[in-house]
């Protein structure tokens, strides 16, 4: 997964804490984007975790492992 996740604490329930990252894109692939996200029922920021998500996986398919290094 490409997202930093991380736990946190809200109230009583523990809830999933994305790290926000911008990103600029041309208009027209930010419109196609959100044409394929509206065809998989997801936000069009989902679709495009979803989108890094497989391409980090082909390349680590191919070249092994990435390894990050340790949090502090």
């Amino acid at each position: 997964m490409i997202s930093s996740s991380h736990q946190i604490e809200v109230g009583d329930v523990m809830a999933n804490y994305y790290t926000p990252f911008s990103l600029r894109v041309s208009e027209e692939l930010l419109d196609k984007v959100k044409q394929l996200a509206a065809a998989h029922k997801r936000s069009a920021n989902k679709e495009i975790e979803f989108a890094l998500e497989q391409y980090v996986a082909a390349y680590e398919q191919e070249h092994g492992s990435i390894r990050l290094p340790p949090q502090a």
